[in-house]
């Protein structure tokens, strides 16, 4: 895959129909933490509501085609330092370095644009081997494993609990 034709940028209404085709599918949403998108109307309505106000969730573009996200949400309280960060990508593009290019621009967006920003971390369950692949990629340490950790969907899961620095070199 050409990197050039990778672009992250904020959402728009006119994504819906690219967002949806995406976030319909349950492969897709299955790690993450909101349930498939069920129509054109509500993936709309999504991008109106919570995409487009999001302070830090941007489009992962191939030819500038809404294919996935990525965002980052700084914690609240004396926190403010982190941030939690969330992406997810169609499954036709799996498998293809697409998350890692987006990724890597993110993470180097991110500590440009959000200048209290010093910790960023990824929470992924333990089945969700291709996603632990690209947080290694881009060079976050994995830095424990959190038993009984989160509820999603249904059920408490153990997750991995990754984390990039401003300091650290984006590989």
């Amino acid at each position: 895959m050409d990197p050039a034709r990778i672009s992250l940028r904020p959402f728009k209404l006119s994504d819906a129909d690219d967002f949806f085709s995406w976030a319909k599918d349950e492969r897709v949403t299955h790690y993450l933490r909101w349930n498939p998108i069920p129509s054109r109307e509500e993936a709309l309505k999504y991008l109106k509501e919570v995409a487009i106000p999001h302070p830090w969730r941007r489009s992962i573009c191939l030819d500038d085609r809404s294919i996935g996200y990525v965002s980052i949400r700084s914690e609240s309280g004396g926190d403010f330092h982190l941030g939690r960060i969330g992406y997810a990508v169609g499954a036709e593009y799996w498998n293809q370095g697409i998350v890692t290019v987006a990724l890597r621009m993110a993470v180097s967006s991110m500590f440009e644009e959000i200048q209290y920003l010093v910790r960023v971390e990824a929470l992924v369950e333990e089945e969700n081997k291709g996603s632990q692949r690209v947080l290694e990629k881009v060079g976050f340490q994995k830095e424990g494993f959190l038993r009984k950790y989160a509820f999603n969907k249904g059920k408490i899961r153990d997750m991995f609990i990754y984390s990039f620095l401003s300091s650290d070199e984006i590989m």
